[in-house]
């Protein structure tokens, strides 16, 4: 599926893994592999089959973005977004939920 990023911080971990020391180890790891599996699905109801991933719809001020769980702690936060090209996610923040 394809995918941009919203912050530059994530652009850059992703494609030249900059600024990866500002999480934990696992987590970074965790990115990876689930930015892996985001590039490889065709369509975003892919990732509710997926059920380690804890794919979901965030709540209140935040309905219209998702997330997915990097381990306990932090998650993957995005959104579904449309272009002239069609669907694609938004890849918002790497998130400490327990702050």
């Amino acid at each position: 599926m394809r995918f941009s990023f919203k912050r530059k911080k994530l652009e850059e971990l992703y494609y030249k893994e900059k600024g990866a020391q500002k999480y934990p180890p696992e987590v970074v790891d965790a990115f990876f592999h689930v930015m892996s599996i985001i590039e490889a699905i065709l369509d975003i109801r892919d990732l509710y089959q997926l059920k380690s991933l804890h794919f979901e719809k965030l709540k209140g001020k935040r309905k219209d973005e998702r997330s997915v769980r990097l381990n306990k702690q932090y998650r993957l936060t995005m959104k579904l977004e449309m272009d002239e090209k069609g669907n694609y996610l938004l890849i918002l923040d790497i998130e400490d939920y327990h702050r």
